[in-house]
């Protein structure tokens, strides 16, 4: 438990209280009256309505899109599932600004709907609604079908035998035990959601901002610090509430349930009904997933020397820093492509040294600080990550901590990240290991360690190396931290993307394209492995 403690103190609760510190004191007191002055204003009220409600309305769109999604995954076998399980995924990982940009092309001014029906839904709510749909469908597809795939099917057969009908089986015995599930994806959604910020930033235009947005505008444009750690509190202390129900209902799903295997719970589709299903289900994720990403990479071809059709003139262009006729680049922005490789790796050996560490700790500890200390685990999803951004920046710069002009900076920020989903990953599989083997091994003389490595390591293995999958794709797309730490010289994928994007010109915005579409690549690869290694269906991820 030390390490886990003392990586989160110094790395995590360390820069965000200072951040907060900064905005509250003046003079060296504390001026929590600024809370009160904050939070009257009419501006900041619209700001947290929006974020409230918007976020209510993703998820409720979400679970009403997924949730079939969920079943088909967790009952029907069909040819290419574990791809199209991949495929769903991919969204999750990737940067929120790629894909603001790739649902900009769709229907903003001169997108795919704007060229065929003159429709356009930039700088509206459902433009952030169906982004928010399009990066969250997994969570629901991998938290409800993770858990709906080892619920025995005999059990609501019995029911109607017994004479009750397909709904009143499926209300009474699979609904209430699926319930956990659904509550704890859905409150995942809302976190997410919740503290959006690069879709709102781009789809929504000036007219809507979150709070992630606003805690950006006030730190990094308009410098005023006060009202920034004020929203910085009122977004920690929200997620704090969000985290600490979401732990109830993966403990009360955790306990609650026998399950089965999933092999034997998924079979072919029967029934015209059930192909119906499947079909609307691969209509979904085509006109959802598939086609902002196939956006995405038609926009990352062009054609030689301007002349149409399509090419590799973009990915060429990558290969020079001076390409676009700026010096924004000091190095080729394809060396992002090996930086980020090198930061995701050393991430996500961090991530799986202090979440396995965290995880084997929560597994043979019981109490409520052990609790508090499972939710604390989770709020680098939530808090600010401009925050903890700017946080590194004013704290780890004086000796022995003067990390700014370290390489090890961007690898620590990107794991704050990655260690919720080795936790999350290892936890149950660690939670279903027998006390006895640990016993009769500590009989037998072997110390704490040798019986972790003799008895939980030969039967975790798999999930580690889901864990570091997951830890190493999340890493390759974190953004909100990174911007502000990474150094000219060394970007990564994410923040060269952003850096394009922020630059006029097709050529700048063809090569952005090319860079999305091989961190793409790349986490769809990540992504397709781990579906092949990957047989504990019951965590949250």
């Amino acid at each position: 438990m030390a390490v886990p403690v003392a990586f989160f103190g110094l790395f995590f609760a360390y820069p965000v209280t200072a951040i907060v510190g900064r905005g509250l004191k003046a003079g060296g007191d504390w001026q929590f009256g600024r809370i009160g002055d904050v939070l009257a204003r009419p501006d900041i009220l619209d700001v947290l309505w929006f974020t409230t409600w918007q976020a209510l309305a993703s998820t409720a769109l979400t679970l009403l899109i997924a949730l079939p999604g969920a079943y088909v995954f967790a009952r029907f076998d069909f040819p290419g599932k574990q791809l199209l399980r991949a495929v769903v995924t991919v969204p999750f990982v990737l940067p929120t600004v790629v894909v603001g940009t790739a649902f900009l092309a769709l229907l903003g001014r001169g997108g795919l709907l704007d060229e065929l029906w003159g429709v356009r839904l930039d700088t509206t709510v459902w433009a952030i609604l169906l982004a928010h749909v399009f990066f969250n469908y997994a969570v629901v597809v991998r938290t409800v079908g993770g858990l709906w795939s080892q619920l025995d099917p005999r059990q609501e057969e019995a029911a109607r035998v017994l004479g009750a009908g397909r709904f009143a089986a499926f209300r009474r015995v699979t609904l209430p035990a699926l319930a956990p599930a659904v509550a704890a994806a859905a409150l995942m959604v809302f976190l997410f959601t919740f503290t959006s910020f690069g879709v709102v930033q781009i789809l929504g235009g000036p007219a809507y901002s979150t709070l992630e947005v606003e805690i950006y505008r006030q730190t990094a444009q308009l410098l005023d610090l006060p009202t920034a750690a004020v929203l910085t509190l009122v977004q920690f202390a929200a997620v704090g509430g969000i985290l600490a129900v979401h732990a109830a209902t993966v403990r009360r799903r955790e306990r609650a349930l026998k399950l089965v295997d999933p092999a034997q719970t998924s079979r072919r589709p029967r029934g015209p009904a059930q192909w119906a299903l499947l079909g609307g289900v691969l209509l979904t994720a085509l006109l959802l997933i598939l086609l902002p990403l196939g956006v995405l990479v038609e926009r990352s071809f062009d054609g030689a020397g301007g002349s149409g059709g399509y090419g590799f003139g973009y990915y060429r262009a990558l290969q020079s820093a001076g390409s676009g006729g700026s010096s924004t680049f000091l190095v080729p922005p394809l060396e992002a492509v090996g930086n980020s490789l090198r930061y995701a790796l050393v991430a996500t050996l961090i991530a799986l040294v202090v979440g396995g560490l965290a995880a084997a700790a929560l597994t043979r500890r019981a109490g409520r600080l052990v609790r508090g200390f499972d939710a604390l685990l989770m709020l680098p999803l939530g808090v600010s990550a401009v925050t903890v951004g700017f946080g590194f920046l004013i704290t780890l710069d004086k000796p022995p901590l003067d990390l700014r002009t370290s390489w090890i900076l961007v690898p620590l920020a990107q794991a704050l990240v990655g260690v919720p989903f080795v936790v999350r990953t290892m936890l149950p599989v660690l939670r279903a290991v027998d006390d006895r083997l640990r016993e009769a091994a500590a009989v037998l003389g072997a110390s704490p360690l040798r019986a972790w490595r003799e008895v939980d390591l030969p039967l975790v293995r798999r999930a580690v190396l889901v864990a570091a999958g997951f830890a190493f794709a999340v890493s390759l797309g974190e953004f909100g931290a990174t911007v502000f730490i990474a150094r000219p010289d060394n970007p990564t994928l994410p923040v060269a993307v952003a850096r394009l994007l922020g630059r006029s010109g097709e050529l700048n915005y063809g090569q952005a394209m090319a860079l999305s579409t091989i961190l793409m690549l790349v986490c769809a690869v990540s992504l397709l492995l781990l579906e092949r290694i990957r047989t504990d269906r019951s965590g949250e991820f």
